[in-house]
């Protein structure tokens, strides 16, 4: 049996106070009442306020603590300067939850900050967690709460809203009742001095009501927890989120109204994306989007056909799909056999399938059909404009009974209005997403494979490359290190390309001279021709400057060049700190192609690693891809695709193809770069030049800063990378040499088989049935996981040169954060060898570092070999009083 979730007091409260209730009209009191009597809440209202007996005839009390009985929620609805006291009187009362509506805290200057951390404190002192302030507040229709002071209510549904903007809720709301949307929970952040999207999204992600997932996002505090939050519900439920402040002015204005950091948009997105979301950008493709949801969509890809009635508004839709990279899909040749065979020869051969304007509903029937058993075809876009022999109806009850059985997502854009009233409310009836005009059809196509692009995103759980010679971390904090005690933020080129060399990228080689005859010596030992550049920690594009001279051949022009850099690097920028001019090799690729890799911090989500073209005009370049570490091929190999740079990047113009496994190495290496060195802030590589050889890394720019050690070496990433520092070996007394490491998706295979070997009886212990195979599902829940959140690890033995797996234990995190559960099973030859005990052993070693206080376990009651084991673990077992087949175990894990 799982506990219940700590958030449950606040979403599916059993008793309500509403302090600072009132029949005053337009009062948030009056209307909180009133939102929460007309819901028909189920559980016990008080109401609260000393200056009323009885508030729309419910008995008022006159303060919290006179409340008869023990609160679940209280809403408050008062004045910001009276809530620090009412919080400590919650707190004396034993109030398990707070709702804060009101504005003026931080939002407002100096003054409202320190009442919102008064408030804070004294939550955080009674152990109560506090929603807002400055929030709508939250509804569960199911329930009957609306403690909102929202005009409209919300319809029982399957949606959950979560917000930062009460204003964004209520427009929602508005919006949903007419269109007959309903919702499971409607969550209001406001400020989120305490509970934030991550706690409220891991409710959502158990919440049997809860089917898909609406976010509006101004800001984020917690980018791991929102990431780890976020990943674990999109793996189950679609999430769709809108984030506002793209743009500089709109950042500052959301920081002035909820507080929340504001990031770089290119940043989010990669998130997004990496999260398995959908991203929208304006309130017309959520409720778009909000249809499709209804409509049971199954994305497949991002080709799209087009079939239409006129020419014109094919050729719309097809621009759209241009400007937004939707591919047209490219019919196979039995496609446009059948299309032959069943439109006239003037239709357009091609896609928009134009199948002019005297086509009635058979020749839809046919067109779409047709389209849909196409092989390279993921999504279809019907239009319909109303001519003269036109049945828009008639064609409408086509698209209607074809989109039943159709396996592919259909859209419809029937342009017009009067003419096509009757065919919209079909397709609405139908729940059939439908357009006035075919450039909103084509972006809800796009979101839809988006879906399906970032699903694909989301189950990439990067292993370590620790089938790679390994970097020289040490090596690499030690030039860190020595920067910094010399007060120094940027690396020279040489330190840069020492980090580089240190995680196996291929360098130009660098040295730097101090004199002119210094630079001859040098430049003779390197080899001509050689490159010279300026070495100063004040300048950062060297070519800006005049700092950099290539393809020089000879001594006597090193000698002249080295003073004719000086001179115009002082004359540029006379201030800078000139250590020296760098030499090296001059790198001739005849076809190279050059690239730039870049690293920054983004002040939400950490490092983000930027790909594209290189060269001296790349900070005008903006065809470029960002992802957030770390990554793996599948990722990077997304990365590079994403650019217009790829394009060059196989056979071009009598180039042969560069080598992309070097050029993907790279950009692997780079990201475990930045996951094991924190003090990292940016990087840049450019150029990074690439050909069918392989590729080097010609400049290098690195900028670093003290950071304080924590208990998660892992802890500037969003994402957790594979933890690669808790693979171990274990001698058996016999002389077996036992491997036990964190899991990685890479072993679904291993997983399966051993399952697939383990008894009937140990099988029943663990999974409760005595399964033949583990659902594909399943492997994929166990095998890719969020190292934050939980952990696996598996014990191997390599047997002949190929790895099996005898034993896995694992634990994952309760969303109260403090607690954990573990599972452990071992293969039946394995058993009373100890291998239980050691796993279990590596398991709660692991947990106790990351700070969790305590482990749990559920066992079944006849397990008693089992019962034994966890007992002399130190665990405390418990009868469950809800089911008598099954023991509770807890170990406390700190002291």
């Amino acid at each position: 049996m799982k506990d219940k979730h700590y958030l449950t007091p606040l979403l599916e409260p059993r008793s309500v106070g509403i302090i600072g209730a009132s029949e005053r009209e337009a009062s948030l009191g009056s209307v909180l009442m009133r939102n929460m009597l007309e819901a028909g809440y189920k559980g016990k209202l008080f109401a609260i306020n000393p200056k009323h007996e009885k508030v729309h005839g419910v008995a008022c009390y006159k303060s919290v603590e006179d409340v008869p009985q023990r609160l679940d929620l209280v809403v408050m609805a008062v004045r910001a300067e009276k809530t620090p006291a009412l919080m400590d009187a919650c707190g004396r009362a034993g109030v398990k939850a707070v709702i804060l509506l009101s504005g003026g805290f931080s939002e407002s200057g100096a003054r409202g900050a320190l009442l919102e951390r008064q408030v804070v404190e004294a939550a955080h002192r009674h152990r109560i967690r506090l929603l807002g302030p400055n929030c709508l507040g939250i509804m569960r229709p199911q329930l009957g709460v609306n403690a909102t002071f929202a005009h409209a209510s919300a319809l029982k549904g399957s949606i959950g809203l979560i917000s930062q903007s009460g204003a964004l809720c209520a427009a929602i709301l508005d919006w949903a009742k007419p269109n007959n949307v309903g919702f499971s929970t409607v969550v209001s952040l406001g400020s989120s001095s305490d509970i934030d999207f991550g706690e409220v999204l891991e409710y959502m992600i158990s919440d049997p009501r809860t089917e898909s997932i609406f976010l509006y996002v101004e800001g984020i505090r917690d980018a791991r927890r929102f990431m780890s939050a976020l990943r674990g519900a999109a793996r189950v439920k679609p999430v769709l989120l809108v984030k506002a402040g793209r743009h500089p002015g709109a950042s500052r204005a959301i920081l002035s109204h909820s507080g929340a950091p504001m990031g770089e948009d290119a940043v989010f997105d990669a998130a997004l994306r990496r999260a398995g979301v959908i991203r929208l950008y304006n309130m017309g493709q959520l409720f778009a989007a909000a249809n499709a949801l209804f409509s049971h969509f199954r994305p497949r890809g991002n080709r799209l056909a087009i079939i239409t009635n006129g020419g014109g508004p094919g050729v719309m839709a097809a621009d759209r799909a241009a400007d937004i990279g939707i591919p047209l899909a490219e019919f196979a040749e039995s496609t446009v056999e059948k299309l032959n065979a069943c439109l006239p020869a003037g239709w357009s051969h091609g896609n928009p399938v134009d199948i002019l304007g005297d086509a009635g509903p058979e020749r839809y029937r046919a067109a779409l059909k047709a389209v849909l058993e196409g092989p390279n075809v993921d999504g279809v876009l019907v239009m319909l404009t109303p001519q003269a022999v036109t049945d828009p109806s008639g064609v409408a009850d086509v698209v209607v009974e074809l989109e039943k059985t159709a396996d592919k997502p259909v859209l419809v854009c029937w342009m017009g209005e009067e003419l096509v009233a009757e065919a919209r409310a079909k397709f609405s009836a139908a729940g059939i997403p439908h357009f006035r005009t075919p450039e909103p059809a084509v972006e809800l196509f796009s979101h839809i494979s988006a879906y399906y692009q970032n699903q694909k995103l989301l189950m990439q759980t990067p292993s370590s490359l620790s089938h790679l010679p390994p970097p020289s971390i040490e090596s690499a904090r030690l030039v860190i290190e020595m920067a910094l005690s010399e007060r120094r933020k940027k690396l020279n080129e040489m330190e840069s390309k020492a980090l580089l060399a240190a995680f196996r990228i291929p360098i130009a080689q660098t040295v730097v001279a101090r004199s002119a005859a210094e630079a001859m010596v040098l430049s003779a030992e390197i080899g001509l021709p050689v490159v010279m550049k300026i070495d100063s920690p004040n300048i950062v594009h060297k070519s800006e400057v005049g700092g950099v001279r290539l393809n020089i051949r000879s001594l006597a022009a090193v000698r002249s060049t080295y003073q004719e850099i000086l001179d115009e690097v002082k004359r540029v920028q006379p201030e800078a700190v000139i250590n020296g001019i760098a030499i090296e090799p001059m790198i001739q690729k005849r076809n190279g192609r050059e690239l730039v890799v870049s690293v920054r911090r983004d002040p939400v989500f950490g490092p983000a690693i930027t790909f594209g073209e290189g060269g001296n005009l790349v900070e005008e370049n903006r065809d470029v891809a960002v992802a957030l570490p770390p990554l793996n091929s599948f990722l990077v190999k997304d990365m590079i695709r994403s650019t217009r740079i790829s394009t060059r990047l196989g056979e071009f113009r009598n180039m042969p193809a560069v080598d992309m496994n070097a050029l993907e190495l790279v950009l692997l290496r780079i990201s475990e770069m930045v996951c094991e060195l924190p003090w990292i802030t940016a990087m840049e590589i450019n150029p990074l030049i690439v050909d069918e050889n392989g590729v080097v890394a010609v400049d290098a720019n690195i900028s670093v800063e003290n950071v304080s050690p924590t208990a998660d070496r892992y802890d500037h990433v969003a994402i957790h990378p594979y933890p690669s520092h808790l693979i171990s070996t274990w001698t058996v007394p016999d002389g077996t040499t036992v491997t036990i490491r964190p899991i990685k998706p890479e072993d679904a295979e291993l997983e399966v088989d051993f399952v697939r070997r383990l008894s009937a009886e140990t099988k029943y212990y663990r999974f409760m049935n005595t399964m033949r195979e583990l659902p594909p599902a399943m492997v994929a829940r166990l095998t890719q996981i969020d190292y934050d959140r939980e952990m696996a690890f598996v014990a191997t033995l390599e047997v002949e040169g190929v790895e099996n797996e005898i034993g896995v234990c694992r634990y994952a995190v309760n969303p109260d954060g403090e607690s954990c559960e573990f599972a452990v099973v071992v293969a039946d030859d394995w058993q009373h060898r100890g291998l239980a005990r050691k796993l279990m052993g590596v398991l709660i070693e692991t947990a106790r570092s990351r700070g969790i206080q305590y482990m749990n376990g559920v066992f079944l009651a006849n397990n008693e070999r089992m019962l034994k084991f966890v007992q002399k673990l130190g665990f405390v077992l418990s009868n469950d009083p809800e089911d008598s087949s099954v023991k509770l175990g807890i170990l406390a894990l700190q002291d």
